[in-house]
């Protein structure tokens, strides 16, 4: 037999990691992915509180009546301007999520 052809069976089989040595892993994310996230949540939040009012059959002092129509539903802040900050919201988590916590910048 060659030499080329070595039993390698006989090499120590790699330890199971101790409670220490996890331990001493670094986090996955950095200071700036938590702040890009809680940037990112802070967005989805505002968003979603600027879609909250009246539904569309409650009349400005609060009562419920169905022969009344609130215009208030189709406001700019309500279709355009909450849905996009929301959008914007898991844009930032996504680049949160994604951006690398070890590079210099």
């Amino acid at each position: 037999m060659s030499k080329k052809f070595q039993n390698t069976t006989s090499q120590p089989k790699p330890s199971i990691a101790t409670q220490e040595e996890t331990t001493s892993e670094t986090p996955l994310f950095g200071k700036k992915n938590y702040q890009f996230m809680a940037l990112g949540l802070a967005c989805i939040v505002i968003g979603y509180f600027l879609m909250l009012g009246p539904d569309a059959n409650t009349k400005p002092d609060g009562t419920f009546d169905p022969n009344y129509w609130n215009e208030g539903i189709f406001s700019f802040t309500r279709i355009r301007l909450a849905p996009l900050l929301i959008v914007i919201g898991f844009i930032i988590e996504i680049y949160a999520i994604l951006v690398n916590p070890k590079k210099n910048s």
